[in-house]
């Protein structure tokens, strides 16, 4: 059970963004009362008890709960009392481990030496998982937790894992120390596919990075790590047949062989696929600059540094281009061992395939009326050779054309309508678009879209070749040093839109489970939540950053097509730092839902609302009143000057707030003008500027609205 005073009253790190001064503590408190602590979730099938509060992410798909309670303490062991192998020993023990951080516990773990009648946690697996996991890999498990013992049961490993997360989960506490609910949960994924891509060609992601990321898919139950490993801005995973394709375009930075089975290893131990990408025939700029003859148009070639679509595009009218394949790919599957391998196929304009006479000249001779046509032609080439290597397609929507195979997955990235018309020609799907992790959308927009939409009209046959959905983490504007906010804990709640039951939909209880299992994450070593301090004080050059964590506790970053063309213009390339004020704020911070639920409690009864009217204004004066030392700390650093209009705007907002609370408050008419000036404030401040936004002007503009 999550304690909210212990963190309130902390000198923990504001989570996911929510700036914990003084003033706002108090609110803070009872914005989280009105989240909903005291329910659980109504979504998956749940008898409450008014003592057990669910916290698990992702919801379970049927969960029953009683007034009973399992004590944590030396007297219990834990022991597996039918199968068991290295993989789930390991697991067991890093989960015991876990559990001993949380708890100060440590419990004795026996590999079926021991009758199951003594023990408190008996772990009954059936078989092995998979050897080489596919998208049919049995991930189901129950779980029964009474206050004499607790037996999860699964038919594979795998299962097994996914069970001992839900149990980590359910560690409570009360006055006399550590126990777990008494609960029935019989459990198994809504999507076979559940990934996270990660985009590690534009900006290169160390080994520790990845393998944390893996701790956390594991956490949230994903089970698909989609490793983009080539583009145009760097080639990254070392071939031995084709060395040039690192040794000139990496600029050094590249996955050796033995770290990438390490990564795959590390992966399989936590039940997680790994998926490699090699874009092709476009977005491969860096494949040519090392072998410029699978290229369409003459060199020389260079890493491009810029961001976007580029004309370099592989030739696919020449024999020796896929004989360079077979050889490159034939190499990858003894290093990948995944059914799938990504091709990407995506965004090739075609304009060197157009501009080249001999291939305009193959393709009368092939009657191929366009470049959509000899891109199918590619595709198909493509197919035979990933054949011969045990391998299946998969790519974005732009592979999905007449004539291949039925055994390829599309990954829709253009939208739903791409995934459903997929499967109605019998094609298995993945949705990625709506899971962009770079347009910086809340968790709320990420958790409405589902792979499977509630009104979709789409048989059940159509439907079963939706195999899932992928969250997406491009690496434009990302590096090792701020990746983590980017994706988590956001992606907690995506993970449980491919989990959970499809009624699990509530946007409030969804925020409440989120806060904790984001602090739950940091116990893996993911930086999301200390990113932000560390960044802010290196924006001011002191450790004396309160007032500029006031104004950054209220804004995130724009959104993606914003940053893009401002980058553009500006000349931004891969090799620029990311060390704006945008990248030290998180996406989504916890001040956009608190906040607004302050607000929508408060205009319920104004003049009643005597406890939100005096938390809203003290928010809002302290917005006022820290604009001197604002205007100070902006004043000693250049690198934060492009804050400044938005430092002299929080306390434009802040005065906004307090005039609107007294009107209200004391059912008072304004001046002739006021709603029409204060509505122009807002809208000012919601234009860009300095590359962030802020999170609180819609319930501003209510409160505004309000204003009789």
């Amino acid at each position: 059970m999550c304690n909210h005073h212990d963190w309130l009253g902390s000198d923990r790190p504001a989570r996911r963004g929510f700036v914990l001064t003084e003033a706002l503590k108090p609110l803070c408190l009872a914005l989280i009362l009105l989240a909903g602590i005291a329910y659980s979730c109504a979504s998956a099938q749940v008898t409450r008890q008014p003592d057990f509060v669910n916290s698990l992410m992702p919801q379970p798909a049927h969960l029953n709960s009683s007034a009973g309670r399992l004590r944590i303490g030396p007297a219990l062991s834990v022991v597996t009392d039918h199968y068991h192998d290295d993989r789930l020993n390991s697991r067991i023990v890093l989960a015991l481990d876990h559990l001993a951080q949380d708890t100060g516990v440590h419990l004795p773990f026996h590999q079926a030496t021991t009758d199951p009648a003594e023990t408190s946690l008996v772990i009954s697996v059936l078989g092995p998982g998979q050897k080489i996991q596919s998208v049919d890999e049995d991930e189901a498990y129950s779980l029964q937790i009474t206050s004499q013992g607790a037996h999860l049961r699964a038919a594979t490993d795998v299962g097994a894992i996914r069970g001992l997360e839900t149990l980590l989960q359910l560690v409570e506490h009360d006055d006399s120390g550590y126990l777990l609910p008494e609960v029935s949960i019989d459990d198994t994924p809504r999507f076979k596919w559940r990934g996270l891509m990660m985009d590690c060609s534009r900006h290169f992601e160390p080994v520790d990075v990845i393998k944390r990321t893996l701790d956390a898919m594991a956490a949230v139950k994903m089970n698909v790590f989609h490793w983009h490993l080539t583009d145009d801005q760097g080639f990254r995973i070392e071939s031995r047949t084709f060395p040039r394709l690192t040794l000139m375009g990496s600029d050094g930075l590249f996955y050796t062989q033995e770290q990438a089975r390490d990564i795959v290893r590390y992966a399989w131990d936590r039940g997680i696929r790994v998926v490699p990408e090699f874009d092709m025939p476009g977005h491969t700029t860096s494949w040519m600059v090392g072998y410029p003859h699978l290229a369409s148009a003459p060199g020389p070639f260079s890493i491009e540094r810029h961001f976007g679509i580029f004309n370099p595009v592989m030739d696919p009218t020449r024999e020796s281009t896929y004989v360079f394949l077979d050889k490159f790919l034939a190499e990858m599957a003894t290093i990948f061992p995944d059914h799938y391998m990504h091709i990407g196929g995506d965004e090739n304009n075609g304009a060197e395939w157009k501009q080249n006479p001999r291939i305009q000249n193959f393709m009368r001779e092939h009657k191929l009326k366009d470049t959509a046509a000899l891109q199918r032609y590619f595709n198909q080439r493509l197919v035979a050779i990933l054949a011969r290597h045990g391998k299946l397609m998969i790519g974005w929507d732009e592979i999905l054309t007449p004539g291949l195979p039925k055994s390829i997955v599309v990954e829709s990235w253009r939208g739903s309508d791409s995934l459903v018309a997929g499967a109605r020609q019998g094609y298995n799907g993945v949705l990625s678009a709506g899971y962009y992790l770079g347009h910086m959308d809340s968790a709320e927009a990420y958790y409405r879209v589902d792979p499977l939409p509630p009104d979709a009209d789409i048989p059940p046959e159509v439907a079963g070749r939706v195999l899932g959905g992928e969250a997406c983490i491009w690496g434009e504007y990302v590096d090792a040093h701020d990746i983590d906010s980017r994706v988590w804990p956001i992606t907690a709640a995506i993970a449980e839109r491919f989990w959970s039951p499809q009624t699990t939909t509530d946007t409030n209880d969804m925020y409440r489970r989120l806060s904790v299992e984001s602090l739950r994450l940091e116990r893996l070593h993911l930086t999301h939540l200390t990113q932000e301090d560390e960044s802010l004080r290196a924006l001011a050059g002191t450790e004396e950053i309160a007032p500029l964590r006031t104004l950054a506790g209220i804004l995130e970053p724009v959104i993606f097509n914003i940053r893009g063309p401002w980058s553009e213009k500006h000349g931004v390339t891969q090799q620029d730092p990311q060390n704006h004020l945008i990248d030290a704020l998180p996406p989504d911070p916890e001040s956009r839902h608190l906040f607004g639920q302050a607000v929508q409690t408060y205009l319920q009864n104004p003049r009643a609302r005597l406890e939100q009217k005096t938390m809203l204004t003290t928010t809002f004066r302290s917005w006022v009143d820290i604009e001197p030392q604002l205007m100070l700390m902006i004043s000693a650093s250049p690198r934060l000057a492009e804050a400044k209009p938005r430092a002299l705007e929080l306390a434009e907002l802040g005065s906004l707030g307090l005039e609107a609370i007294s009107y209200l408050s004391t059912n008072t008419a304004p001046p002739v003008g006021w709603k029409t000036q204060k509505l122009a404030v807002l809208d000012k401040a919601a234009q860009p500027e300095a590359l962030v936004r802020f999170t609180v002007l819609k319930p501003l503009h209510d409160l505004v609205d309000a204003v009789q």
